[in-house]
């Protein structure tokens, strides 16, 4: 957002926090432009870049005997009740160890029964972190699955705001060449005009006496002020 507002003052940026199952919803009736999901999404209506992929932990209360390690197995937690909340976003058909009793609505209900000491929950790490209470911590899980996040939005809601977007995530500078595109103008593929003796009196210079010299140079100049032309008009994305 601090880059956003830097580049684009004159545009703002709103961000709305939405569960993983409520994003893509939120993206196709267009109450937002743009999001950061987790993978997969539809690639027949969304376009999507992956950015990264996230780290599985277990949530434990502190005084467990997990909370002494740096990271565990699953086979560490064969014999640990786990949750399993409807909501759960990794790709299993459950988590290892003993199930719970019944399966939380929502990975809140989940933490909270961590919390009171009746099991263990396995997510990505930054579920774990939104969720944080200062009686749990949590440990990498090394061997479970893992959540990729990507930029997501609309295939056929690219616009330009979309692009520049895009490259603030990505970290392009202001003048990086990616993103938006340019439309180039017709003095950029004009070719020179060979310069012509001021008084007709004046003999034709033939090939190879310099006239080729001078009109590199020109051409060189003739460049330069297209792109300068260029660069303050916007062109269509390529």
């Amino acid at each position: 957002m601090r880059i956003w507002n830097e580049r684009f003052p004159d545009v703002p940026l709103t961000l709305h926090a939405v569960t993983a199952a409520e994003a893509s919803d939120l993206l196709r009736n267009g109450a937002a432009d743009a999001g950061f999901v987790r993978l997969p999404v539809d690639r027949t209506f969304f376009s999507a870049i992956p950015l990264y992929t996230e780290t599985t932990v277990v949530v434990v209360p502190k005084d467990h005997v997990i909370a002494a390690v740096d990271e565990v197995s699953t086979d560490d937690l064969a014999d640990e009740v786990l949750f399993h909340p409807l909501d759960d976003v990794l790709d299993w058909e459950r988590p290892p160890g003993q199930p719970a009793f019944e399966r939380p609505a929502t990975t809140a209900d989940a933490v909270e029964l961590v919390a009171a000491g009746v099991g263990l929950l396995v997510v990505p790490q930054s579920l774990a972190r939104l969720h944080h209470r200062k009686d749990l911590t949590y440990r990498p899980l090394v061997d479970a699955p893992q959540s990729g996040i990507a930029l997501s939005w609309p295939e056929e809601a690219t616009t330009d705001l979309v692009e520049d977007f895009i490259g603030v995530v990505r970290g392009r500078t202001v003048n990086s060449t990616r993103g938006r595109t340019t439309s180039q103008t017709p003095a950029a593929t004009e070719q020179p005009k060979r310069n012509r003796p001021d008084t007709g009196g004046s003999p034709r210079r033939q090939p190879g006496t310099g006239t080729g010299r001078r009109g590199g140079s020109g051409g060189a100049k003739g460049a330069k002020g297209a792109k300068g032309t260029r660069r303050g008009k916007p062109g269509r994305r390529s």
